[in-house]
């Protein structure tokens, strides 16, 4: 083994599959860090030849974390195909669901796989450095964040029957009315829900306050800022425009539709990773990386939506003084700024007299041959875009990815954070966990967002019964 890498593999705690590794020079300093993604799934090339009103059927799969994002993006690309919009009542139930699903992933991100860090210590046993080891001596918390994702959860599964991969979001409207039952049934949930996520935020608050110094210097790189954002600048997860801000805060591009993103963001391939880096068009490749997902959604922002997020989000706004906040490590507390705000627009939702009417749907046809749809996953700015024939089958996929989008900032995070923490020979495994944790930071959803240009690697090995290799067959 070469003593001037180490490799980090896989990368725990997150979703999906990646190494890292870390090249040290000889005095035992860090020179470089990569951080690889190998997976690939190849969900645009798949989905041609297929019928576009499909899309929002197919594209849950992509991920059984944020299938509604997946499946708002696509049915608002359908709608723009077909020309109409949802219902009033249909936006509704479609917000209610999106929130769920936010909610759920944040509650994963922070109780299940941050939180063993933040709780137990990061050079704690890394065996028991887990949920397990939460449950085990923190078992309030344990369960209090596996509670806050079944309802996270179940404002899907009590609109539609399923929890994830969910059905019944279609082009022009919803397929399931929300019952008076399961209105109040979801509605006894609001209490319980926004006392975890005080919870959370008194947790994330403490170690701020207790590691100040180490918080502030983590990964702290300045970038620029993409985020959907109201007609007022704040913050905005469902239906809105984009909006760009530079390192200083300085807005780039406001009130931008979704249509227009492939007029600022372009991608380029990397030989290391089956994830593409994007980057803002305007300013080039490098010097054009920005962040997406929690952090850059309220770094964008003007303001939350509720009173309680509000609060939360104007003692965020209090770290930078007004500026930016660049640490990776706010993506922490970001996260439970945006669930708290979801618990409380749930509640607003289910408490509109509209929410469980009838009219839920508009119908139309193929009239357009493109359409692009957006929204905000929970990592961060998701596009559908989709081109079809004149029978109305698809000839192009493309899926700009939150994660992708963050590709190059997790890169240069790794970085970071290996040269600030891993040094000479005698490496610690909690020197490698502050690396890991970088990626999770950014809570990655690698199988949804890995892309390829070119030919699919391959090597197949045939081997006897004894396992003497007989043919090899490769292609690169």
């Amino acid at each position: 083994m070469d003593k001037r890498k180490l490799f980090i593999s896989p990368v725990t705690r997150i979703e999906g599959h990646a190494n890292i590794t870390i090249e040290l020079d000889d005095n035992g300093n860090v020179s470089d860090a990569l951080f690889h993604v190998n997976e690939f799934r190849g969900f645009e090339k798949f989905c041609e030849g297929r019928m576009y009103t499909e899309m929002p059927t197919i594209t849950p799969r992509i991920c059984g974390i944020c299938p509604t994002s997946h499946t708002l993006a696509s049915v608002k690309a359908c709608e723009m195909i077909q020309g109409i919009q949802p219902t009033y009542t249909a936006n509704l139930l479609r917000r209610l669901m999106h929130i769920g699903q936010n909610l759920s992933s944040h509650a994963l991100s922070f109780f299940h796989l941050s939180s063993p860090d933040f709780l137990l210590g990061y050079d704690s046993d890394p065996a028991k450095r887990n949920i397990l080891g939460i449950a085990e001596k923190f078992p309030d918390i344990a369960l209090r964040g596996i509670r806050l994702r079944k309802f996270g959860q179940e404002l899907s599964e009590r609109i539609t029957g399923k929890k994830i991969h969910i059905m019944g979001i279609a082009p022009g409207g919803m397929a399931y009315p929300l019952t008076e039952e399961n209105r109040k049934a979801l509605l006894n949930w609001i209490p319980e829900a926004l006392q975890t996520v005080q919870l959370g935020i008194n947790i994330i608050r403490k170690f701020h306050e207790e590691n100040t110094a180490m918080v502030q210097s983590f990964a702290n790189s300045p970038t620029l800022y993409l985020g959907t954002v109201g007609s007022g600048g704040e913050h905005e997860l469902y239906d809105g425009k984009l909006r760009f801000i530079d390192a200083d805060g300085i807005i780039l591009q406001d009130q931008v539709s979704p249509q227009q993103y492939l007029d600022f963001i372009a991608e380029r391939s990397v030989n290391w990773s089956y994830l593409k880096y994007p980057y803002y068009k305007p300013l080039g490749f490098d010097k054009g990386f920005y962040r997406v997902g929690p952090l850059a959604r309220l770094n964008v922002a003007t303001r939350m939506k509720t009173p309680l997020a509000q609060k939360e989000f104007e003692h965020f706004k209090s770290i930078g003084s007004g500026k930016p906040v660049h640490g990776a490590f706010y993506y922490h507390y970001t996260r439970l700024i945006e669930a708290l705000s979801d618990v409380e627009d749930a509640e607003r939702i289910l408490n509109d007299p509209d929410v469980t009417s009838l009219h839920i749907q508009h119908h139309g046809r193929w009239n357009y041959d493109e359409g692009i749809g957006s929204t905000e996953a929970p990592r961060g700015t998701l596009f559908h875009h989709y081109k079809t024939d004149e029978t109305g089958k698809l000839v192009k996929v493309n899926l700009l990815i939150a994660t992708g989008q963050n590709n190059p900032s997790m890169n240069r995070s790794v970085l970071e954070v290996a040269r600030q923490y891993v040094k000479g020979d005698d490496i610690k495994e909690g020197m490698l966990n502050r690396v890991e944790s970088a990626i999770r930071c950014y809570d990655p959803c690698l199988s949804c967002s890995t892309h390829a240009m070119g030919s699919m690697p391959m090597v197949i090995e045939v081997k006897d019964k004894k396992g003497e290799l007989i043919k090899r067959l490769e292609r690169f």
